[in-house]
């Protein structure tokens, strides 16, 4: 994402590449999320030009409309200043997936603002507090070509949660926190399951229970769906055994001649930074 100050007193996303996206400000989360911040700023006399180059796939389950968000608000806050902290950034980011999703939620844009892992205790008022992130945490994420609206992915989960259910899961997030602070690889691997969403979710993917039932046999610590997906994520550690398990979970898509996107990575720890600067 490119952002350049102007002197013209307007918002204008000037091009998108990568992806067909409105440029209009109000259907596209990157301006609606840019809007919030500059009407919370007051008033400026001079303006900005936002430039979007989409490496993510919108509906892929990795926080396309995240990254776009977060993006705006970070990259305009750099050119004023820095006004605004990173706790009021990630509030109006929430705008822009409000725009995506229905509601303004926190969990993409808080990790994408902070880095690393983060726990969203609340969105109202916003209270995020970011964890600890083992430096030899791995990602391993496969993307199957097919798109899943969130919201379409929303409206199949149930409103209720057992309560047996709900305190299984709680405490699996609990000691996955633990385990964090503590670089307990074995309990990391014990708590990575999630009870309420995937058995809902799982359905709408191709072969998930192949691509996960792989990834832990080739050394994962854990596996699921990388938010509403059709993203399937592993975590491993180290790199070595992450691209094992990227190779054995692309298996079973080739196998059936299914076309995917592998990507492999360490966790970042820092989140959104600027890459470059211009005077020009």
């Amino acid at each position: 994402m490119t952002i350049r100050k102007v002197s013209k007193k307007h918002l204008e996303i000037t091009k998108i590449i990568g992806a067909t996206l409105p440029l209009e400000i109000h259907k596209n989360v990157a301006g609606v999320a840019a809007t919030e911040m500059l009407n919370k700023l007051g008033e400026i006399d001079f303006g900005f030009e936002i430039s979007i180059e989409k490496r993510i796939r919108a509906g892929s389950g990795v926080g396309s409309s995240a990254a776009s968000s977060a993006g705006a608000v970070f990259g305009i806050n750099e050119l004023l200043g820095r006004p605004f902290s990173k706790e009021e950034l990630i509030v109006f980011a929430m705008e822009g997936e409000r725009e995506s999703s229905g509601s303004p939620h926190a969990d993409n844009v808080a990790p994408a603002i902070l880095g690393g892992f983060t726990l969203v205790r609340d969105n109202a008022p916003i209270d995020v507090i970011k964890l600890p992130t083992p430096k030899d945490l791995y990602a391993t994420i496969i993307h199957p070509e097919l798109e899943i609206c969130t919201k379409a992915s929303r409206s199949i989960l149930k409103n209720n949660v057992p309560f047996t259910t709900s305190i299984r899961q709680g405490a699996n997030l609990a000691a996955f926190v633990s385990a964090l602070y503590t670089s307990d690889y074995k309990l990391m691997s014990r708590s990575l399951l999630d009870l309420i969403v995937e058995p809902e979710r799982s359905a709408l993917i191709p072969k998930f229970e192949q691509v996960k039932d792989m990834a832990l046999l080739s050394g994962a610590l854990g596996s699921g769906i990388s938010g509403s997906g059709p993203s399937i994520y592993a975590i491993s550690k180290g790199e070595k055994i992450a691209k094992e398990v990227g190779k054995k979970m692309g298996e079973v898509y080739s196998d059936v001649g299914f076309k995917f996107d592998l990507y492999i990575s360490p966790i970042c720890p820092n989140g959104v930074k600027v890459l470059a600067t211009s005077d020009k």
